[in-house]
């Protein structure tokens, strides 16, 4: 198949690039070419701006594609461009919603892609259920040819993956471990979570690409491997050599402190994640997660310490926990 990746070098569709030319499609990537280090050999970069219809437009107008999959719709505009360019232009289009837009809180434990979907705690989310809204009418309305999928907490060589961590810096937090320095752990610790390693999330999506009854259809894509987050946070300190110093704190109190953790918190990781991936077995019956997170976090920092020029730290997001932690431990005494 001839398959065009709208981004295509971020944390997980890089590992989803490097699969999709590895089964032999002819993979074209519209970005704007500032990761080609993430390109893989033998895909072929468009540059340009998704976000500039006119000129994609331009750009694209004498190609065409099996398969289109925008990595980067953010909100309902996006998605409307997107049908513009790609309406009776492919034979599907994949659209990258998020785990994060199911139910907040959810009345059963186990998500599944029937699990209602409702966020009242975090834009990003709404503004993506908003968009598989507007994607799914245009299938039910015009047939155009959708498939919608939800990615969970999914993390590759890049990431170093915590409830709280500086999203700029990312070894910020095994630096912080290693110096024997506090790590804050929202709520008891105790509470589930799933996380995925890209290079098992590929394996998933590109069983989608040109499936023919998946359009129309939404999955997630996880790992089944389900941990705590203390579990988590002991992982990560373990790949680093360390035995983290943790510390609990309600999300209330971390809220509280600084209302941007709302989303992240209270509209994600704060609830319990447990999913049910009978669906995309079904329909990709080779699909298997096999990369622990034990085992892939090593990876991780590995590729960090392979890679000095990214152990960089994030001073502010540093003084942000010193600081919380402080407010925590002087409330406790008081």
């Amino acid at each position: 198949m001839k398959v065009l990746f709208i981004g295509g070098t971020g944390l997980i569709s890089e590992a989803v690039s490097k699969l999709t030319v590895a089964k032999g499609h002819e993979l074209v990537l519209l970005n704007r070419g500032a990761r080609s280090s993430f390109v893989p050999e033998g895909a072929r970069v468009l540059v340009g701006d998704i976000r500039d219809v006119n000129a994609v437009s331009q750009l694209l107008k004498d190609e065409e594609f099996d398969v289109v999959v925008d990595w980067i719709a953010f909100t309902p505009d996006h998605a409307q461009n997107d049908l513009k360019l790609f309406a009776g232009k492919t034979k599907q289009y994949i659209y990258i919603s998020s785990a994060s837009a199911y139910q907040k809180p959810l009345q059963h434990y186990l998500v599944t892609e029937e699990t209602p979907l409702e966020n009242p705690f975090w834009q990003y989310s709404r503004d993506k259920i908003a968009c598989e809204q507007l994607l799914m009418e245009a299938y039910q309305t015009n047939g155009f040819p959708v498939t919608i999928v939800r990615p969970s907490y999914t993390y590759g060589d890049t990431m170093i993956p915590a409830s709280l961590n500086s999203w700029q810096y990312p070894w910020s937090l095994v630096d912080r471990m290693r110096q024997g320095k506090k790590i804050i752990v929202h709520g008891d610790g105790a509470s589930l979570w799933t996380m995925t390693h890209n290079s098992d999330f590929a394996k998933g999506f590109v069983g989608l690409l040109g499936h023919p009854d998946a359009i129309g259809e939404a999955f997630h894509i996880t790992s089944d491997e389900v941990l705590t987050w203390d579990q988590i946070y002991k992982a990560i300190g373990a790949a680093a050599g360390v035995e983290p110093n943790l510390v609990h704190m309600s999300s209330d109190f971390l809220c509280a402190r600084n209302p941007e953790l709302v989303g992240g918190l209270f509209g994600d990781k704060a609830v319990s994640a447990v999913f049910d991936n009978s669906k995309i077995k079904r329909f990709v019956p080779e699909f298997k997660a096999n990369v622990p997170f034990a085992e892939g976090i090593k990876r991780t920092v590995e590729y960090f310490e392979a890679h000095p020029e990214r152990c960089q730290t994030d001073e502010a997001w540093n003084a942000a926990m010193d600081a919380m932690i402080e407010a925590f431990e002087a409330g406790i005494r008081s």
